[in-house]
């Protein structure tokens, strides 16, 4: 089991619920290929690097999961086609 780390950037316009079910997908996905979620931090809202689709702020989660190879590459494809989902990004951390 390798340990990853997936960034994710949430469109600032979500409410509460919405931020809060998106975020339950995406750890669904990680479930359902195979991982465990081991922690999930939030960092709010903060603003943007560069101006998104129009938008100058974001919600940050940074969700950490142990699973096999494969599981990161099924994560993000899914991922990838969220509306809520401004940017995400998945990296292996070191062990």
């Amino acid at each position: 089991m390798n340990k990853y780390e997936l960034a994710v950037v949430l469109s600032a316009k979500l409410d509460d619920e919405e931020r809060a079910a998106a975020l339950e997908k995406v750890k669904g996905y990680i479930a359902r290929f195979g991982g465990t979620v081991t922690n999930v931090d939030e960092w709010g809202k903060k603003r943007l690097a560069y101006e998104i689709q129009k938008m100058k702020e974001a919600f940050y989660y940074f969700i950490q999961f142990e699973s096999d190879s494969n599981c990161p590459n099924e994560v993000e494809a899914h991922v990838r086609i969220m509306e809520q989902v401004i940017r995400y990004l998945c990296v292996r951390q070191d062990a």
